[in-house]
């Protein structure tokens, strides 16, 4: 039986650690970035996005508050605060059959919150 994609997700995020990820993301994945106009295609550009994401937002105030799920599709609602500012956000994430996730998209609110993503997940991207 393939493996829960949304209870591993919440495992990589419960341990802050990337450990896992590729395994779990399609090889054909995409991720919608809330700041980057394109979709990214693929598991190597998804991994990168989603392991950079993991450091931004690791912080013990990082809390998921709402979950919606059917069979391939779910939506998690997150808040978190960081440098002062209240950060509340939604991943939406689809899986196949196999309970891989074929596609990831953030969206982010409000406007200073978006901004200040845009600055670290930036950072976190040229460090790497």
């Amino acid at each position: 039986m393939p493996q829960d994609p949304i209870a591993a997700w919440h495992e990589l995020v419960e341990r802050r650690s990337a450990d896992g990820l590729e395994a779990l993301v399609d090889e054909h994945a995409v991720f919608y970035s809330p700041v980057v106009h394109t979709p990214q295609t693929g598991r190597a550009v998804t991994v990168k996005y989603l392991a950079a994401a993991l450091q931004v937002f690791a912080t013990d105030d990082f809390t998921y508050v709402r979950q919606v799920k059917d069979e391939n599709n779910a939506v998690l609602e997150f808040e978190v605060e960081l440098d002062g500012i209240q950060v509340n956000g939604v991943d939406m994430i689809r899986w196949n059959d196999a309970g891989k996730i074929t596609e990831f998209k953030v969206m982010l609110r409000p406007l200073k919150a978006v901004n200040l993503i845009h600055q670290k997940m930036a950072a976190m991207l040229q460090a790497r």
